[in-house]
């Protein structure tokens, strides 16, 4: 986000998440204003179809700390609605926030589908100034190997690569589970 306030969101035509499901589904909307440039996320404001910006951050960041969600660690749903709102922006201006929300809300339910413990997704985990590293797994013990794989199958071809999610695959499983495409911009060889 710019050093600026940031802006208030209003509400999705009455949509206040109230589980898993109906927070993915709000994810859609964002996506699909994403993708569009049109549509209740972006009501009110001048937005350019496939950018994601500042305010697109902050409808993701609000649906996944909605009230009635604090006890639930994100879904596989939620996680998957981000990773297509990801896809769909082939423009950023949101500073690196989403790539943060994305890497902590992937961390969030691959630990959570481990049976290991998380804090509450709202606020700790989507707050911008919470290092991921201040809770996520750091290391692969007690991580189930299909939710592993579901992160690295999710990362394979991204034309935009998540530094933060990289290194947090690459902290849990090593560098084996990532494309090796990939490896050269994870390794600073210093040359």
């Amino acid at each position: 986000m710019s050093a600026s306030a940031p802006k208030t969101i209003g509400s999705l035509d009455g949509l206040e998440p109230s589980s898993c499901e109906t927070a993915a589904s709000a994810l859609a909307i964002v996506r699909d204003g994403v993708i569009t440039g049109e549509g209740p996320t972006t009501a009110g404001r001048v937005h350019f179809s496939r950018v994601l910006d500042a305010d697109d951050v902050a409808w993701c960041a609000r649906i996944l700390t909605a009230a009635a969600l604090n006890d639930t660690p994100v879904s596989r749903a939620e996680a998957e609605a981000l990773f297509e709102i990801d896809a769909a922006a082939t423009e950023r201006k949101d500073d690196g926030r989403f790539e943060d929300l994305l890497a902590k809300a992937v961390a969030h339910h691959t630990a959570a589908a481990s049976g290991l413990p998380v804090p509450p997704p709202a606020p700790r985990c989507a707050a911008a100034e919470t290092a991921i590293e201040s809770w996520a797994p750091v290391n692969a013990r007690g991580v189930r190997t299909d939710a592993l794989e579901w992160v690295a199958k999710r990362m394979r071809g991204k034309r935009q690569a998540n530094r933060v999610l990289r290194a947090m695959v690459a902290t849990l499983v090593g560098v084996s589970v990532l494309p090796l495409a990939q490896l050269p911009s994870m390794i600073d060889i210093g040359m």
